[in-house]
């Protein structure tokens, strides 16, 4: 069996932002040579998600404004774990969009259903994160 890791780094503009990485995840798997098998992709910051949806721009807005009613950003104080940070938000938000996906590998393809991309869900950016790469598999 073959096993292949890889971290890819990403540093946002904004502080909430979605990126569709299925380019990146699509070389690990190219990279890996595992034909059939698991990937798993996870973000490794506790304020960032990967996600599987839909690359349609009013769909991200939607989840912007969505996340934002369920866990607005402002006022701070209205959050007891922003003392030294300002992020609580983004916990929560990174709670309800998930930390990892699966994806089968079948015939050296990510084995997906119609429109299904992998996105990196930034929630607290404007700095350096990470999102680790693990394939399994023949």
């Amino acid at each position: 069996m073959k096993s292949y890791r890889k971290e890819l780094w990403f540093s946002t503009k904004q502080r909430r932002e979605f990126v569709n990485i299925t380019p990146q995840i699509e070389e690990c798997l190219r990279e890996s040579g595992v034909r059939e098998g698991l990937l798993l992709c996870n973000a490794m910051h506790i304020t960032a998600s990967v996600f599987i949806n839909d690359n349609e721009s009013g769909l991200h807005q939607d989840f912007e404004v969505w996340l934002e009613k369920l866990a607005p950003e402002k006022p701070h104080s209205q959050y007891a774990h922003n003392g030294y940070e300002d992020n609580a938000d983004a916990h929560l938000k990174r709670q309800v969009m998930g930390r990892e996906v699966v994806v089968a590998i079948t015939d050296g393809n990510l084995d997906f259903g119609p429109w299904e991309q992998i996105f990196y869900g930034e929630f607290d950016g404007k700095r350096r994160k990470r999102v680790l790469v693990k394939i399994i598999g023949e």
